[in-house]
């Protein structure tokens, strides 16, 4: 009989272990899918984000289609920076590697480190969009009142002229927005 008396405890032990496991094993994947989509979306081009390709060239074909890239620029509220496209709108014909800038500006007392992330839209161009170079890829630090003129270098793959879903698609809008990393501590 004593044996049987330590069956029923034993069993809450293993149902309270399996719990805290599966707890702890959903929390790891909490934190695990906001940078498993996002590369996810960065190879595929799913949501409208644009491909990042480090070592992509542009493919050589320039087909007769052009577009409109459109430029878009935002920061956090309360970071302390300003970030423009130096040119709103670009002509880009599909195919042909191109490059714009950007400019930021921090202005505050303090050096203040940022990360972009950025959209392509309408997502069904993001696909097509492919980045070669970007201040994207990696954080940014801006000294107290640091000035930066930021490139990127991209372009739109002649497979989206041909798509059905894309090609009668005029214009591509890129929009950058800078958030504080968590180590510049930014508050407002």
């Amino acid at each position: 009989m004593a044996g049987q008396a330590s069956l029923p405890g034993r069993g809450k032990a293993r149902t309270l272990a399996g719990t805290l496991l599966m707890l702890a094993a959903m929390t790891a994947l909490g934190f695990a899918s906001v940078p498993l989509y996002r590369i996810f979306c960065e190879a595929t081009g799913y949501n409208g984000t644009a491909k990042k390709e480090l070592n992509a060239i542009a493919p050589g074909e320039v087909v007769g289609k052009i577009v409109n890239v459109r430029f878009d620029a935002n920061v956090k509220p309360g970071m302390g920076w300003s970030f423009e496209p130096d040119d709103k709108v670009k002509r880009v014909a599909v195919g042909a590697r191109q490059m714009a800038f950007f400019t930021a500006v921090n202005n505050t007392d303090r050096t203040i480190t940022g990360s972009a992330a950025f959209n392509v839209s309408p997502p069904q161009a993001g696909q097509y969009f492919t980045k070669i170079q970007c201040f994207c890829f990696t954080e940014q630090t801006l000294k107290p009142h640091e000035r930066v003129r930021m490139p990127v270098i991209f372009f739109v793959d002649p497979q989206f002229a041909k798509d059905p879903d894309t090609r009668d698609i005029s214009e591509i809008t890129l929009s950058y927005t800078f958030f504080p990393v968590a180590s510049s501590k930014v508050t407002g």
